[in-house]
């Protein structure tokens, strides 16, 4: 089975049956970028209870399936126009990018490419180059080439190196930009509309394999968990190299964030056994059902 990586999914939106389907379609890790839940936030402890569960409760959710979970933490970019609120997120950033297992500021940007929004996209630039994180851009799904354009300008102005840098939700027109440039360049595949799987093959047969990442983005709307294995597949399917397919759906993600120092392959080829017997603050994943325990734990080779 090929090994998979999501680096773009909001899996707290997704259920326990989405993990037993990606672990079972060879999904070995995900990067959950923090994220606008579909309505705003109003209050600096919702911001602080959601980066909690993403660097605690998700982790461990995602482990009792066999997947291990990343996350980048950062204001987003469409409530980042709430400037007194985004202000106070601001001040707490620093404690949740310290935290194991946080690969990248993120997902930071433009949505409507206003002046709150880039005030407080160069400000997360900064504290990227203080805490010596990579970034997950954001590009607007509106005025997509303008502000893919603008994300990169200002990321240079800041004096990041595109290596250290996704820019992600790429489409045709928007690649060979993001590629000359020097960064990596994320590809989000929706089931219905934006970049489905059968353009994203074309990209590949088009552009090649090198920094191109294929990721979800799956999360509460219509979406699909599965974008990142289905992919692969239908790339197998229509001739595109095997070297192509394992650097766009595992190997560019890892090298890209593995700068982190936060994620590693030996994370998932030497696992902790799964015992779904594990509880998190006194809760199971389970509702009765019988436990998925893996043999040394069950030996007792494993607490």
């Amino acid at each position: 089975m090929k090994l998979i990586i999501d680096p773009h999914i909001h899996a707290v939106s997704r259920t326990t049956d989405d993990y037993e389907a990606m672990s079972a379609a060879g999904v070995v890790a995900i990067i959950e970028p923090a994220f606008w839940q579909g309505q705003p936030r109003t209050k600096i402890g919702s911001f602080e209870d959601y980066f909690a569960t993403l660097v605690g409760f998700e982790r461990f959710r995602a482990a009792q399936f066999g997947i291990r979970h990343y996350s980048a933490i950062g204001l987003n970019s469409k409530e980042a126009n709430n400037e007194p609120l985004a202000e106070q997120v601001m001040e707490i950033l620093p404690l949740y990018l310290a935290k194991e297992g946080v690969v990248a500021v993120g997902e930071i940007g433009y949505d409507d490419m206003t002046a709150a929004e880039d005030r407080f996209f160069r400000a997360q630039l900064e504290l990227a180059k203080e805490v010596e994180l990579p970034v997950m851009v954001h590009t607007p799904h509106r005025n997509k080439e303008a502000g893919t354009s603008r994300s990169m300008d200002v990321i240079e102005e800041h004096g990041i190196p595109p290596h250290l840098v996704v820019i992600d939700h790429n489409n045709e027109r928007t690649c060979k930009e993001v590629l000359d440039r020097g960064y990596w360049a994320g590809f989000t595949i929706y089931p219905k509309t934006k970049m489905g799987n059968e353009r994203m093959v074309e990209v590949v047969k088009q552009f090649g394999s090198e920094r191109i990442i294929v990721d979800s983005s799956a999360d509460w709307g219509v979406s699909d968990p599965l974008a990142v294995p289905k992919t692969a597949n239908l790339m197998k399917e229509r001739g595109v190299a095997e070297e192509d397919i394992r650097l766009t759906t595992y190997q560019n993600a890892l090298d890209a964030y593995g700068q982190s120092g936060q994620i590693s392959e030996d994370d998932w080829l030497n696992p902790p056994a799964i015992d779904q017997r594990t509880l998190w603050e006194g809760n199971s994943v389970l509702r009765g059902q019988e436990p998925k325990v893996d043999e040394q734990a069950d030996s007792g080779l494993i607490e």
